[in-house]
């Protein structure tokens, strides 16, 4: 996958079109990852000890890696990633400005 975590992206399709956020978490197998504040989603809890109440957390859910795309570090601009292999190391870079991300 070429998102990771702690990478900051923009939503780019769905109710929460034009976001920005870091993403929390990836989940390469299912193909989707958590951005927060974004697809938030309200899970009632029951109180678990007497004298304890209910709640309503709001937490983010997950959304498909291709409603978003990266957010180049060094150039601010939206873009693809690409890739460098130096000295048998891979790094991502921004396909517009050519720098690492």
């Amino acid at each position: 996958m070429k998102i990771k975590k702690g990478d900051t992206v923009l939503i780019i399709s769905g109710k929460d079109k034009g976001k920005k956020g870091n993403v929390l978490r990836v989940l390469p197998e299912e193909e989707k990852i958590v951005v927060e504040n974004v697809n938030i989603l309200k899970k009632h809890t029951k109180p678990r000890k007497s004298g304890e109440k209910g709640q309503i957390l709001q937490l983010p859910g997950k959304i498909f890696v291709s409603k978003v795309k990266i957010i180049c570090s060094k150039c601010g601009n939206v873009t693809r990633v690409g890739y460098k292999i130096l000295e048998n190391k891979k790094y991502r870079i921004c396909k517009k400005c050519n720098q690492e991300i």
